[in-house]
């Protein structure tokens, strides 16, 4: 009998290290181009939206969402009171304090300036973020795997 091979680090977070190294090509390219170039917003608008794929990536296979098709459901770890709850809704709680991190680094920047309109974009991310795995406690799409 063959015994399966362990699969390699790269391999098991191969989707999280690939999006890593997409979001640091737009970082890169951004930092030489021009902003006010089509090609220059574009990479300021993907930094976001990378971000945000990699955040929802990690964020989702870390933290936990009761009740939300988006996140792991925790385990009954047998908490009680403000630690069950911040066990059981960890990733509203991550998404909820960094975001207020982007919102504040946004609120102290030139919102016109090469890199404000990028965390401006962040900010815009974050809070999609955070609606969807709101939503999805409750609402359903028909034919969507996630939705219940």
């Amino acid at each position: 009998m063959v015994t399966p091979r362990k699969k390699s680090f790269i391999r098991q977070h191969s989707l999280s290290l690939a999006a890593a190294v997409i979001l640091m090509t737009w970082i890169v390219s951004y930092c030489f181009s021009d902003p006010t170039t089509h090609v220059g917003s574009f990479f300021g608008n993907a930094i976001a939206d990378w971000t945000g794929l990699l955040v929802t990536v990690l964020a989702t296979k870390i933290w936990f969402e009761k009740g939300s098709a988006e996140s792991r459901q925790p385990r009954d770890e047998g908490l009680w009171g403000w630690h069950r709850i911040m066990h059981e809704h960890s990733l509203s709680v991550f998404l909820v304090i960094t975001g207020v991190g982007w919102v504040l680094l946004f609120a102290n920047m030139n919102s016109e300036g090469k890199w404000g309109q990028v965390v401006g974009n962040i900010v815009s991310e974050w809070t999609q973020i955070f609606g969807l795995v709101i939503l999805t406690k409750r609402l359903t799409e028909k034919g969507s795997k996630e939705s219940r």
